[in-house]
């Protein structure tokens, strides 16, 4: 487990290194009882494995988890411990079926339904990758208004939003300054404005997010497009854009809110990859041009002058430099 200021804690459950007999009721008594509030149920011939990540800020709770074949119930006894969450289940891998108020919904690749956590539920999952995010209701009432009628709908993996939502999702795992409290509220925010439009928001409250959490995860999307492709020598704005299913003078548009041009990101994340590649000890033995064609660039000559514009410095004296035994920065 770990902690950070402000709020802000990452936990880690895994029954890998337990011995067999012990995963059960590890993850019974301590995940589930304690940390989820329901129960588990398993079959007794088959392996039992599961694993989970938990992220926690004010107001919002990522987990994502692998989990072998379990049946999940949360009571009425359980469901009046105060916890008034809307949860929003994505299933990536496997199968699983969500039941709440009598109905059951089955989810495909992809798909997603929110329930609520103040009400008696149940789960059965067999070989499941999946997000949950938590969320309070009271949170989503001035977007979505009537929180409990979106709940158990089957939402299709195929919805821009949840598109979006999955996507921007993915940097609540791996960035750092998310403990920073100015960017938590921020993305938590844009995560709120997500969930709402995924469940299907008021025209007020689309607006809203339209102009705020969609926008940021668009930029997002936009972003992590171009370094998927950046070695690639036909990146275009107009593929991104064709690819995001945006027209290309909005790419543009997001762009420059951030003070960007489509061309200076490219060119500044192109000079990135190579210079982490020509600091990189592995890579020593790989020629500059190769590095150069590798990170997306068509012309060494640009290459070179670009890079020296950028790092003060030629690769090829960044090179012998960092060979001789210099570390020095950017």
């Amino acid at each position: 487990m770990a902690s950070g200021k402000d709020g802000f804690t990452a936990l880690r459950f895994s029954t890998s290194d337990l011995p067999e007999g012990e995963r059960l009721s590890f993850w019974s008594d301590f995940f589930a009882n304690q940390f989820v509030h329901c129960d588990v149920e398993v079959a007794d011939d088959e392996p039992f494995h599961a694993e989970a990540e938990v992220l926690i800020w004010p107001g919002l709770q990522a987990l994502w988890s692998k989990e072998t074949a379990m049946r999940y119930s949360r009571s009425a006894k359980q469901a009046a411990d105060g916890n008034d969450s809307l949860v929003l289940l994505i299933r990536q891998t496997g199968l699983s079926v969500i039941s709440q108020r009598g109905h059951d919904v089955t989810l495909g690749i992809g798909d997603s339904v929110a329930f609520l956590g103040a009400e008696p539920a149940s789960a059965s999952v067999s070989n499941i990758e999946c997000l949950a995010l938590v969320a309070p209701r009271a949170a989503l009432i001035p977007m979505v208004g009537d929180v409990e009628s979106k709940t158990m709908r089957r939402i299709a993996g195929d919805c821009e939003a949840l598109r979006l939502l999955k996507g921007y999702a993915g940097l609540l795992r791996g960035g750092p300054s998310l403990a920073i409290p100015e960017v938590q509220q921020l993305a938590v925010t844009h995560i709120y404005d997500l969930i709402a439009v995924v469940l299907g928001a008021t025209q007020e409250g689309t607006q809203v997010a339209a102009g705020r959490g969609i926008r940021a995860a668009r930029l997002r999307a936009i972003k992590a497009d171009v370094l998927q492709h950046i070695g690639s020598s036909d990146l275009t704005i107009a593929a991104v854009a064709r690819r995001q299913s945006l027209s290309p003078r909005y790419v543009h548009m997001l762009l420059e809110a951030e003070g960007l041009t489509f061309s200076q990101f490219v060119l500044d994340q192109r000079l990135t990859r190579a210079y982490r590649m020509l600091k990189e000890p592995r890579l020593h033995l790989m020629t500059i041009s190769t590095i150069a064609f590798a990170a997306g660039f068509g012309d060494l000559s640009y290459f070179n002058r670009t890079f020296r514009r950028r790092f003060g410095a030629t690769p090829s004296e960044l090179r012998h430099g960092f060979c001789r035994g210099s570390h020095s920065g950017v």
